[in-house]
């Protein structure tokens, strides 16, 4: 089956569209690499757009009504909005939800240490989510983070982005010694204990008499190791037993790109899923009524199993749905029941991109193809659909109808060949609650990898798709 391309029907007046829906998509990825940053980012943004926080209006002994647009943040990792509408909650929610967390490396507890031959300090770290180890060598990389010291003060680090800043990296052997090395099988080239990430390599100079003293001792051991410490309390005030209460994760440095001749595709890091979060927050707040109340869920730990506080399978979401009840004066525990399994969900996450460099992976009539819009997969699941949702044919019908008559260019897709591989989203959790929930979201090329790619068409196709179901979804 050709596929349709969205580039063909596209006139000046949305191609300006998708241009300016592109450069902010490209602002939202550069200041949000890391959970906390994406919050923070989607808090400014959608107070600016008139949201309130729903725990305030709580606190106040406020209540919502039709047209009340509120949110709710949770452990500043995974945040929850409301667009209220003018049926009853209990009818149900129309859905959208994403998750915001990417594969990365994580800095370990006890993190610094110092070679024994006293050369280098180094951050061990512990790689996060599914990634190629040998893929994050010999990159530029950037720190940013959060450490919390014993006092409750939160010192927030971004090093490695500004052209002023420092950079880091994790080496790799030359090629001239590495004969064994390129021996070894893909997933064993680089071991996960060897992701040890090169922040310093000058000894800590010491002022006149000051090597003698049992604390000029001390750091004269790790030499390397003590040069970086006095940077970190002088430049940012922490110790190093502060590590053991730090958020920290090492991602690629540097700003999303245009890529390509035609300016066409966006390389970047983390847009998995982060393509499918902006996307669906932009899509929510361009809604201006609804019938039904719009509800966009932005989530963390997915690329782990969506486990934890701040993954879906929390109860956080069903929390703030109950809240929200409660708040309209239509709260019972039957009434949260009603309006979770009454409601349908769009569970957004990219699909593999077919990559024409590796044709035998896919099975081409049911692959994602870039440029050919967004991507709805009725099951995912791996093989056997092993951890699918599976979404009914009825529902399936519903989003083909609603979609067409939206003019959405839209295609239908597997995660490859039935045999090679698989994966999922966040959609089987819904699922649970009894509502309709199908997979969706945008196609990617270098999924996993530090820099991802994505065509500006099926970003433009996915924000107008979410668009549409937000508005006219009823099943």
């Amino acid at each position: 089956m050709l596929k349709k391309y969205a580039w063909e029907k596209y006139d000046e007046k949305k191609l300006k569209k998708l241009e300016k829906l592109s450069a902010e998509y490209r602002e939202f990825l550069d200041n949000g690499k890391t959970e906390r940053e994406c919050v923070d980012t989607i808090v400014n943004t959608i107070e600016a757009e008139g949201y309130r926080e729903l725990e305030e209006i709580i606190k106040e002994g406020g209540k919502v009504q039709e047209g009340d647009k509120v949110y709710s943040v949770w452990m500043n990792k995974s945040i929850v909005m409301f667009q209220v509408g003018k049926k009853s909650l209990t009818d149900g929610l129309n859905i959208l939800g994403a998750h915001i967390d990417s594969p990365r490396l994580d800095v370990k507890q006890n993190p610094l240490f110092e070679d024994l031959d006293h050369t280098f300090a180094y951050l061990d770290t512990h790689y996060y989510g599914g990634v190629k180890k040998y893929q994050w060598v010999t990159l530029p990389l950037a720190i940013h983070g959060v450490v919390v010291k014993k006092d409750g003060t939160t010192v927030e680090l971004n090093i490695g982005e500004n052209e002023d800043d420092p950079v880091f990296f994790v080496s790799d052997l030359l090629i001239h010694l590495a004969a064994e090395q390129m021996e070894k099988k893909a997933a064993k080239v680089i071991e996960g204990e060897a992701l040890d990430l090169i922040v310093g390599s000058r000894p800590l100079v010491f002022g006149e008499g000051e090597k003698d003293t049992d604390e000029g001792k001390k750091k004269a051991e790790n030499i390397v190791k003590s040069g970086v410490l006095d940077i970190l309390k002088k430049n940012y005030d922490f110790e190093e037993e502060d590590f053991l209460s730090a958020e920290l994760e090492v991602v690629p440095a540097g700003k999303a790109r245009e890529a390509g001749f035609d300016r066409a595709m966006i390389l970047a890091y983390g847009q998995d899923d982060r393509v499918c979060a902006f996307t669906s927050m932009r899509a929510m707040l361009d809604i201006k009524e609804t019938d039904r109340t719009v509800c966009c869920i932005l989530v963390d730990k997915e690329e782990i199993g969506s486990v934890g506080a701040t993954g879906m399978q929390s109860h956080f979401f069903e929390n703030a749905v109950a809240e929200l009840l409660n708040l309209k004066g239509e709260y019972s525990e039957l009434n949260v029941r009603r309006c979770l399994a009454n409601s349908c969900m769009l569970s957004s996450d990219v699909s593999a991109g077919f990559d024409p460099s590796y044709r035998s992976c896919f099975e081409l009539k049911n692959a994602a193809w870039m440029g050919a819009g967004m991507v709805f997969n009725k099951f995912t699941g791996a093989r056997g659909k092993s951890g699918s949702n599976d979404a009914n044919a009825e529902y399936m019908a519903h989003l083909r109808k609603i979609m067409d008559e939206g003019g959405i260019t839209y295609q239908t897709a597997e995660l490859g060949k039935v045999d090679v591989g698989g994966g999922g989203t966040i959609a089987y959790i819904l699922a649970l609650y009894g509502m309709n929930v199908i997979d969706s979201g945008v196609p990617v090329l270098n999924m996993h990898a530090p820099w991802e790619a994505t065509s500006k068409a099926d970003i433009y196709e996915a924000y107008r798709g979410y668009k549409v179901f937000a508005q006219k979804a009823t099943i």
